[in-house]
């Protein structure tokens, strides 16, 4: 038996557990794939209180390492369910605690262009805020037609030298406030109809090829951020954690989920702002509140 069972090692679950830890309290944390979630593959982050400048991948470690060094236990098997009596099964066996924290995250839908993967953090980004920086005084391009790819176009013309807007529909599905901000911009270009269809450069991004109802242009830029959704991963707790329609869980306070002794933490729940900031907090908050309700 465990005190706490988290399904997650990215930030907010890395956080949650170093809470628990430091409670004394038994931990164990199941992992799908790798710890670290998204922020592992940030080229840099600078928007973290207290760290000017560190990779991705190494603010992950460090969590993972501070996480080990207290005494977690790790499993890296995937959760195919939790029971109705909160038992966590995963592929590989069940187990049992007194408290779950659900941090499994979301993923960025991607483009499914060639080299998308690969160039990730060299020129490939899906967070204008964590990385908008990096291009000052350049040119850039925004994929998406909602909120978020139109709200990043307005923080990056802020920065960037041109700001192209591409979207796949002949319309945006964002706020009509948003896109008559962005048209009143001399650095913004909307170009709609169309896909990005070819990535050019060899170490880093240089330039897109983009469709245009059959007519491929090619723009150079030197970052390119994609903001078309996130998606979590939740549908195997749908039998028994409420879910809105786009699949994140539902919170009665940002950590409590409808059931009893099973909280939520980070991008995988129903939030507004998803930040490596707001997830640590969600974790803090979430191992808090499970540590003070655990006997009830």
């Amino acid at each position: 038996m465990y005190d706490i069972i988290i399904i997650g090692a990215g930030p907010a679950g890395l956080t949650a557990a170093i809470y628990a830890l430091r409670a004394n309290k038994k931990v164990l944390i199941f992992e799908a794939k790798s710890y670290g979630g998204q922020i592992v593959n940030a080229n840099m982050v600078e928007n973290y209180p207290g760290i000017a400048h560190i990779s991705g991948f190494d603010l992950a470690t460090n969590l993972y390492n501070q996480v080990v060094d207290l005494g977690a236990e790790f499993k890296f098997e995937t959760v195919i369910r939790i029971e109705e009596n909160n038992d966590v099964v995963t592929n590989n066996g069940t187990y049992k605690s007194k408290a779950i924290i659900i941090a499994t995250g979301a993923e960025n839908r991607k483009l499914n262009v060639d080299r998308e993967t690969e160039l990730i953090g060299k020129g490939i980004s899906y967070c204008a805020t964590c990385d908008g920086n990096f291009y000052k005084n350049k040119d850039v391009a925004i994929v998406g037609g909602g909120n978020t790819a139109l709200e990043d176009a307005i923080y990056l013309s802020n920065l960037a030298n041109k700001v192209y807007l591409i979207h796949r529909r002949d319309s945006f599905r964002g706020e009509d406030a948003y896109i008559d901000e962005l048209k009143s911009k001399d650095n913004v270009e909307f170009i709609l109809n169309s896909n990005v269809v070819k990535l050019n450069g060899d170490n880093r991004l240089e330039s897109i090829d983009v469709d245009t109802d059959g007519d491929v242009k090619t723009l150079d830029v030197s970052g390119m951020f994609i903001a078309v959704g996130q998606s979590p991963k939740n549908e195997v707790f749908s039998n028994i954690i409420d879910l809105d329609e786009k699949g994140y869980i539902k919170s009665v306070d940002g950590v409590h989920t409808n059931r009893k002794h099973i909280y939520v933490a980070g991008d995988t729940r129903v939030k507004e702002l998803r930040q490596l900031t707001t997830a640590v907090s969600d974790g803090a908050i979430a191992a808090t509140e499970a540590i003070k309700e655990m006997e009830d």
